[in-house]
């Protein structure tokens, strides 16, 4: 038990004049490690390499963290206790509800209030930090959007589509229930046929999904039906209506309201998209940037045990 105890109170950093625990590595770990290990659990040596790579994870984070709240008190930064008070009472409400659920959460975790309000604060200083020196106001140009676009064309293509809306019966158990079934998909095509709504006939007689939404597929790729309607769907042109189709689980009636050959989005479509990846990578750079900075200045020793 001591050597255990030994272990995790040691410290693993020292980064100015705070000290890095394993503990406090560890403890982000074991947060994720049941997941790894549902994942992986057959392939132990799969699970040690995502344990250690969670391990370096976890300990790059926490070293992360203290230099940049060693950089705050470097630099003579100052944040009003009554300031800090108010961001404790915004994060008591809206992850706890109130102080006594926090109270008992904090218990069942082992951790004193006091050092649940200084970790909060330091996420919080962290993260005006971080604010400051990283998500500084960047700008993509449409030239750097375009150029991704250009690049990364492959990752917008689409395949073809069908617009699509169906209506779906059932088979019951017994052979004269699908008969009755049969008759009754057959007599809704008619309707189909003499100018009934489709999405009226869907949202009366479907037992599909979209039942609600009238039958509404939206636009579908062929990965998305069922192999027995694949080709119906796809030789369907717009507008035209098919027969019944009998599957093993159902009988279907489809309608493809519109087709979309193969193509790639525009680029007016992805723009958004592409500039948040854009900015993400952008704000990762200047994380590193920021973090290698911090590291050339702030005394930092590592240990092993």
């Amino acid at each position: 038990m001591s050597s255990h105890a030994e272990l995790i109170n040691g410290v693993r950093a020292v980064v100015h004049d705070s000290v890095i625990t394993y503990g406090e590595v560890e403890s982000d770990v074991l947060m994720i490690a049941n997941d790894l290990y549902r994942q992986y659990g057959r392939q132990p040596e799969v699970f040690q390499q995502k344990l250690e790579a969670a391990r370096k994870e976890s300990f790059d984070k926490a070293l992360q963290h203290q230099l940049i709240l060693n950089d705050f008190k470097a630099s003579g930064y100052n944040m009003p206790e009554s300031y800090i008070e108010e961001v404790i009472q915004r994060e008591i409400k809206s992850n706890y509800r109130d102080r006594a659920t926090l109270t008992k959460t904090l218990q069942a975790r082992g951790i004193t209030y006091e050092k649940w309000r200084q970790q909060a604060k330091d996420r919080f200083l962290v993260g005006q930090l971080r604010l400051k020196n990283i998500n500084q106001e960047t700008i993509i140009s449409p030239y750097k959007i375009e150029s991704y676009y250009d690049l990364h064309k492959s990752e917008y293509k689409l395949e073809e589509q069908v617009k699509l809306r169906m209506i779906m019966f059932n088979k019951p158990d017994t052979a004269d229930e699908v008969e009755t079934t049969r008759a009754l998909a057959k007599e809704v095509l008619g309707k189909l046929k003499n100018g009934a709504a489709f999405s009226e006939m869907a949202s009366i007689y479907s037992q599909g999904s979209q039942r609600s939404q009238g039958g509404d597929w939206g636009w579908v790729e062929r990965s998305v039906l069922r192999k027995e309607l694949v080709e119906t769907a796809f030789m369907l042109k717009a507008g035209e209506l098919s027969d019944v189709i009998e599957t093993a689980p159902a009988f279907f009636i489809m309608l493809a309201e519109d087709k979309r050959s193969q193509h790639h989005k525009k680029i007016s479509e992805v723009r958004d998209q592409i500039e948040e990846t854009l900015l993400k990578e952008e704000r990762e750079r200047l994380q590193k940037q920021y973090v290698e900075k911090l590291r050339k200045k702030t005394f930092v020793r590592k240990f092993e045990f």
